[in-house]
């Protein structure tokens, strides 16, 4: 079983299963199943490969700050895949671009490092969250051009790096299944090629069969 290094006597879903929320998951009958789960393979700490892959192909993703006096707020932040950069197991870094200069993010950071990303592939129904704490770093041009995604139309501001605590997989239920714009069209441009060369086989089946007629 897997416990959050800074914590001993805890578990890395801990982080989100607070004294109360256990007290629920009792009242509602499910708390022997998480503490099963807590003991027998819990919440990882550590990006695996196939988790990382998954992160750096995403291209719309939420990401959850709070202010100093706890109030929530989710920013969707999106890009072309790889937009989100997997630095190693424990980090997760990408370029903040100028979008309407509120700086929501950016201060609730200064105050409360505290951050949750959330990370939906619709059409493969698969959900990711991610709990951990970030910081904004202003002063790094260097790094901010090395995350800055290559011929993305956007401009670098600042970049945000994560330090990744804790990941959970939800199930795929209530997840509607949604395609790519792109994704589709390809579909549509591969189905459209083959009726046509399908289309070419039966004229030249007909040519071939109206000469051997005559």
């Amino acid at each position: 079983m897997t416990r959050l290094d800074s914590q001993p006597n805890s578990y890395p879903s801990d982080i989100a299963f607070t004294p109360t929320v256990k007290a629920l998951q009792s009242r509602s009958g499910s708390r022997d199943a998480y503490a099963r789960m807590e003991e027998e393979h819990g919440w990882q700490t550590r990006l695996t490969p196939d988790v990382a892959r998954f992160i750096e192909q995403q291209t719309s993703v939420f990401f959850a700050t709070a202010s100093a006096e706890g109030q929530p707020y989710i920013q969707h932040r999106g890009g072309p895949a790889g937009f989100l950069h997997v630095l190693d197991d424990h980090t997760i870094a990408f370029a903040d671009f100028a979008g309407n200069r509120q700086y929501i993010t950016s201060g609730n950071l200064t105050d409360n490092p505290k951050v949750h990303l959330f990370l939906v592939d619709y059409a493969h129904r698969r959900r990711i969250k991610i709990w951990g704490e970030a910081r904004v770093i202003d002063d790094d041009p260097a790094l901010l051009a090395k995350l800055m995604p290559q011929g993305y139309k956007a401009r670098g501001e600042r970049v945000i790096v994560m330090s990744v605590h804790a990941w959970d997989v939800n199930c795929p239920q209530h997840i509607p299944q949604r395609f790519e714009a792109a994704d589709v069209a390809a579909a549509l441009q591969e189905r459209d090629e083959r009726i046509k060369d399908l289309e070419a086989q039966v004229a030249e089946l007909k040519r071939l069969s109206t000469a051997s007629g005559a």
